[in-house]
């Protein structure tokens, strides 16, 4: 049966900003991605989170067609992402995972030659640009720390003012101070209307700044929300403390990821409230904590649940899922 393609606009339809069918790609018989199917629409911060070898970088690859897609098909703003990538390059701002200039160039060298590839002057600014993330514009770029070059790939992203900014992992290398600058210039870009991909690993991140999210999991999207209702979803932190260790057991639909440390149980309960208060009653108990988790230990209960319904489904634990905690780059 053949995949299904993304449908060209309707004249006077609202275009999303990224639409993919079923998008797929291999590297041999090594899965890079495997059936996203997705949409973005204008004007929004999306965000995209997974752990290392999850396949964040290899779809954003796979959008600006630096590489080609195995199977399925998408369009980015409009465009086919095979047939019109010239175009779609015109629109878009990128910040790669892992970045590479002419390191002999200083900065104010090589946003001036970056300037010459745009049809408009965007010069004035990548120089205001360079002043707000505070880069000494007279050094050259081999000479400059990991996290000003990552500023310097930032500046070149945004300085043509892009209708779309695909961002790969881009607080990598920024100290607290810029990284909150770096918040404030893109709500910046985002209230002028550009569109905003946020590819991430720290979900404080996507937390501040996105407006959705979609958890990718070995190639496989497995959520697909908005953040606060991700965070208010009916999961609760349950810990309980019994005052015999004998009856410190939960047993009951909807209680996950238990852990046991002798009178104490923690859990994440998705049941309903009242049925765990019954489960408990006629035990003795020391203490009964219930919270709101956090949008880490939601994301890691989707990730060890490992699969859901929609856009598509995966089986089994995540074997990165340490990677989400301890924040790992993706390469």
């Amino acid at each position: 049966m053949a995949v299904p393609s993304v449908p060209a606009a309707t004249p006077g339809a609202a275009v999303p900003a990224i639409e993919t069918v079923h998008l797929k790609k291999y590297y041999g018989r090594s899965r890079g991605i495997e059936d996203i199917s997705l949409r973005v629409e204008q004007g929004e911060i999306f965000g995209f989170i997974g752990p290392n070898g999850a396949g964040k970088s290899t779809t954003i690859r796979t959008l600006l067609n630096f590489i080609f897609p195995t199977a399925g098909s998408a369009r980015v703003l409009g465009h086919d992402i095979v047939t019109e990538s010239r175009e779609i390059r015109e629109k878009v701002g990128y910040l790669p995972g892992e970045t590479g200039y002419y390191d002999e160039l200083t900065v104010d060298q090589l946003v001036d030659y970056t300037a010459r590839f745009y049809s408009t002057d965007c010069r004035r600014r990548g120089a205001e640009l360079v002043d707000i993330l505070e880069i000494d514009r007279k050094k050259p770029i081999h000479s400059l720390s990991l996290g000003n070059k990552r500023k310097v790939g930032i500046v070149l992203a945004l300085m043509h003012r892009p209708r779309l900014l695909i961002l790969d992992e881009p607080t990598a290398g920024l100290d607290p101070l810029m990284q909150t600058r770096l918040f404030d210039v893109l709500r910046e870009e985002n209230e002028r209307g550009t569109t905003i991909f946020f590819s991430s690993h720290v979900l404080s991140e996507v937390q501040k700044l996105c407006h959705r999210v979609a958890i990718i999991k070995e190639g496989l999207i497995l959520k697909v929300e908005e953040v606060e209702r991700l965070r208010e979803s009916r999961l609760r932190k349950v810990r309980i403390t019994f005052r015999d260790e004998r009856q410190a057991v939960v047993d009951l639909p909807g209680a996950v990821e238990q852990e046991r440390d002798g009178r104490s149980v923690r859990l994440l309960y998705g049941g309903d409230i009242n049925d765990l208060v019954r489960h408990l009653a006629g035990r003795e108990l020391e203490s009964l904590w219930v919270e709101e988790p956090t949008l880490e230990e939601v994301f890691l209960h989707y990730y060890e649940a490992g699969g859901r319904t929609g856009e598509g489904s995966a089986s089994g634990r995540a074997a990165a899922v340490s990677t989400a905690r301890s924040g790992k780059e993706e390469r």
